[in-house]
């Protein structure tokens, strides 16, 4: 056939073609009869075809030229009494050979169509009429042998065939080793829980042993300011950590010592509270000038000069020794004491 595009274009509307462009060409074929058979394969093969299968109905080119145009013909609105089209036409390249000296690629096509059938029979598809247009414009038609479709469905033996009620859940008797994973697994748990219970028991009972031991506090007053002695920390961008070490050092002291909460109190009410105590009067007064110098350092950018920096830890180190040797003095005298009170009062009661 000889169509113009322009002419056949206007006649594929008329009878209902789709016009599908693809960038391929084809050998020519006769202009009489069918220029080949069309395919029909399962999408899912098996031996037979049943109820709600579904298949592809379509033809193979082969040495089709780059540059040739096709309309397949519209099923959208049926296909044959019976058959439903599932999908619309489509087109696959299966090879592609490429041409010589500038001539044009060759490829070989597939175009098919899926269809399915939701009833038993057997049912004669209709040809496959396409229309090719060449490179050069000329249009003509392709037709292609039907095929035929078999639907079946699965018998029923109608002879002992009876109708049940549905069956209940059906309970198989629990065996041991299924079991097993869930025992392992409570018996991991509790070694946990009782490792959990004896580290917390020996870390509580670790920490009630250390405060136990505790050293006394001016041992630790004392071990505290000795790291400080030095003129390591003079430099004025270190007296406040130097001057912050002497002074903690001194509230953790007083707080064991005399029970003032010297942690959480300023320079004033520190010694408003050691008023009462029996302090030196120079003891007492060498500390609150440290303390206030201290003030000063941390909170006035003030710079301590070298001999103050130099008498700060020897006058935190003496307020603490002397107070200590104080308690001592005083422990001693009690000692003493109490020997002549017991034997007076014997002496009374003879």
């Amino acid at each position: 056939m000889g169509y113009s595009f322009k002419s056949y274009f206007l006649s594929a509307v008329l009878t209902g073609m789709l016009a599908v462009p693809v960038t391929a060409g084809a050998q020519d074929s006769p202009d009489a009869g069918y220029d080949g058979k069309a395919f029909l394969e399962q999408l899912q093969p098996r031996d037979s075809v049943l109820i709600a299968d579904q298949l592809r109905y379509g033809f193979e080119l082969d040495g089709v030229k780059e540059g040739t145009d096709f309309l397949f013909p519209d099923y959208s609105k049926g296909f044959c009494e019976g058959v439903e089209v599932v999908s619309p036409w489509k087109l696959d390249t299966v090879d592609v050979r490429k041409g010589r000296k500038k001539a044009p690629s060759l490829m070989d096509i597939k175009g098919s169509v899926t269809i399915t059938s939701f009833d038993e029979g057997r049912y004669e598809l209709p040809p496959i009429y396409i229309v090719r247009v060449t490179p050069e414009g000329i249009a003509d038609t392709l037709a292609f042998s039907p095929e035929v479709l078999e639907v079946r469905t699965m018998p029923v033996d109608t002879a002992t065939f009876k109708i049940h009620d549905i069956k209940g859940q059906i309970q198989y008797p629990v065996e041991f080793r299924e079991v097993l994973p869930y025992l392992a697994g409570a018996v991991a748990l509790a070694l946990i829980v009782l490792l959990a219970i004896y580290l917390t028991r020996k870390y509580f009972s670790g920490r009630s042993g250390d405060a136990a031991r505790k050293e006394p506090a001016h041992i630790t007053a004392l071990r505290k300011l000795d790291k400080l002695r030095g003129d390591s920390y003079w430099a004025p961008e270190k007296q406040k950590a130097f001057y912050s070490g002497i002074t903690d050092a001194l509230r953790e002291y007083i707080v064991s010592r005399y029970g003032v909460p010297a942690m959480e109190m300023t320079t004033k009410e520190i010694f408003d509270g050691l008023k009462d105590k029996d302090i030196r009067p120079d003891l007492y007064e060498e500390a609150r000038t440290l303390f206030e110098r201290a003030d000063y350092v941390k909170f006035a950018k003030y710079v301590a000069s070298q001999q103050e920096n130099a008498s700060a830890v020897p006058a935190a180190v003496n307020f603490v020794t002397m107070t200590y040797q104080e308690e001592l003095d005083a422990e001693s005298a009690g000692d003493q004491s109490r020997p002549q009170e017991d034997a007076g009062q014997k002496k009374k009661e003879e």
